[in-house]
């Protein structure tokens, strides 16, 4: 078993990542006198206590029961608490399999802390279900195809997921065994988000705060993110004078100085992708401008732990735009705009036909330019959608973006779009 002390700063100290920090093999690491982690999809954190077991979060629906089964190899004791760093499914989504083995047992049903929005989400992900599995389609669809099912299957959130029991709003006080763990809320990836100290320990579990790529604080699919306020929970993290972090993606951190610089690092990465943005939007600039304007310097994507492999800066800009200025981009067209078809039609028209636009895509993904290549075959498709060459055409275009891309989100968008046209191709024949 990897020792992973050992790979995390190996990995900060040289700059390198020469394997992956995020892992998924269910196995449990104990990192200290009753600490241990079981890596998952999304981690489980166990604190061993004298009057059982605090576990911060469960892990996804269906890796719950092998993360329950590593943790039962490593202490016979009852689940005390569970604690959500958030309401994500991949964190809530085993919680059920942490009952059924208390129910087994005989133990008590385990207390479950969290703030008070996770309640919100789960009801909108109840009033969402669908929308959100056809997200979760198209965003993970790599992962299922190798066995990791993010959400439920008809349900996206488990229906034996547990609910919060022990909510808070701004901190929280929680001792279990004569372990003291305090709470604190912070928005960034969600509006529900706590990460914790254990004074103790000097550790600080970090939720999705630090994922070991760049912050998740774009994503094109999801609601609304917050990256600045992220920012300043990194900051506060990096004044604790943590000896241990424990994020719930990747691998721990050890080291007073070494947590603080990470944390910097990646704080003052979001704080300036903010700060540019709101210049700009300040001095007048639409959200396309904004767009090709905003970049993060590639040696800062460069570090082991800011690799966009996830999420990418551009979704960023995106999500600070709509924080401070809604939905409306600066464009006066796509404020009551036409329909998609009947705007593809009128190209076509002026261009000669579907198939003329059809060409150019080609002819421009070729030479290089996909952005604009995916605006034209989209107009062709959209104007044309039964015709089999053009749909071919636009699998080619998005396939060639998957391949160029780095992060699973832009990933997972243009892999469903290929896949979209390869079917739509076969059903023409």
């Amino acid at each position: 078993m990897a020792d992973l002390i050992e790979l995390s700063t190996r990995f900060i100290d040289s700059g390198v990542l020469d394997q992956p920090a995020n892992r998924i093999t269910h196995e449990l690491s104990e990192l200290g006198d009753g600490l241990a982690v079981v890596e998952a999809f999304s981690h489980s954190i166990l604190f061993e206590t004298d009057e059982g077991l605090l576990a911060f979060d469960a892990s996804g629906g269906m890796g719950g029961d092998r993360v329950v089964k590593a943790i039962r190899g490593w202490s016979g004791k009852p689940f005390h608490t569970l604690v959500y760093t958030h309401g994500h499914v991949d964190h809530v989504g085993g919680s059920g399999h942490f009952l059924a083995d208390a129910e087994a047992r005989g133990d008590a049903r385990p207390r479950v802390a969290g703030h008070e929005n996770v309640a919100r989400r789960f009801e909108r992900y109840d009033l969402t279900n669908g929308f959100n599995l056809l997200i979760n389609d198209r965003q993970f669809r790599g992962f299922q195809k190798r066995g990791y099912a993010i959400g439920g299957g008809r349900h996206f959130l488990p229906p034996d997921a547990l609910p919060v029991d022990t909510a808070y709003r701004d901190r929280l006080q929680l001792e279990v065994g004569g372990l003291a763990f305090e709470l604190r809320h912070a928005r960034g990836e969600t509006d529900d988000h706590s990460w914790a100290w254990i004074p103790s320990k000097k550790a600080i579990c970090a939720g999705d705060f630090f994922i070991w790529n760049f912050p998740n604080a774009g994503n094109p699919q999801k609601v609304q993110r917050y990256p600045g306020e992220w920012a300043a929970a990194l900051r506060e993290m990096a004044k604790m004078g943590a000896e241990l972090f424990l994020p719930a993606h990747g691998l721990p951190i050890a080291g007073r100085e070494r947590i603080a610089r990470v944390l910097d690092e990646v704080a003052s990465a979001l704080e300036n992708l903010v700060s540019e943005v709101l210049l700009r939007m300040n001095a007048g600039a639409k959200l396309n401008d904004i767009l090709h304007e905003v970049k993060v310097p590639e040696e800062v994507l460069a570090k082991p732990y800011l690799v966009p492999l996830y999420d990418d800066p551009e979704f960023v800009v995106r999500n600070v735009w709509r924080l401070y200025g809604g939905w409306y981009d600066g464009n006066p067209s796509h404020l009551q705009p036409a329909r998609d078809a009947a705007l593809a039609e009128e190209l076509a028209t002026l261009a000669g036909g579907a198939k003329t636009l059809g060409k150019r895509a080609t002819a421009l993904a070729e030479a290089g330019d996909l952005r604009l290549a995916s605006h034209l075959i989209e107009y062709a498709c959209t104007a044309a959608p039964a015709d089999r060459d053009l749909q071919a055409r636009r699998a080619d275009i998005y396939q060639l973006r998957r391949d160029a891309e780095r992060c699973l989100m832009a990933k997972g968008i243009y892999g469903y779009a290929a896949g979209e046209s390869r079917e739509r191709a076969e059903e023409a024949d």
